[in-house]
């Protein structure tokens, strides 16, 4: 279990990637790559590519992540998600309030 962050470019789309569980594990390290980020930019991308778990700490750091980012973010895009990973996420209608793909 594995979390990265990247920039683009121009500074607008912060890339945040989970490798395995995405679980309580995570607490610190997810909210440290979410607070680093300084002034407003475009997009937060979370990249669930090689998410194989998640549980409901997992949802409570997403909505988390919403709540402090409000003002400072344009979209928050969840990406890459497996078919488990995407039926938890419309069963907790997160699809109402993130971007899902």
């Amino acid at each position: 279990m594995s979390l990265s962050t990247s920039t683009s470019a121009d500074g607008q789309i912060v890339t945040i990637e989970i490798k395995g569980k995405f679980d309580f594990n995570f607490v610190q390290d997810f909210r440290s790559a979410y607070s680093s980020i300084e002034g407003a930019i475009d997009v937060i991308v979370v990249d669930l590519r090689e998410t194989e778990y998640m549980d409901s700490s997992a949802l409570g750091m997403l909505l988390n992540m919403q709540k402090s980012m409000t003002g400072r973010v344009n979209k928050i895009k969840i990406a890459n998600c497996k078919p488990q990973i995407k039926k938890i996420l419309q069963i907790s209608r997160f699809d109402k309030k993130f971007d899902i793909d």
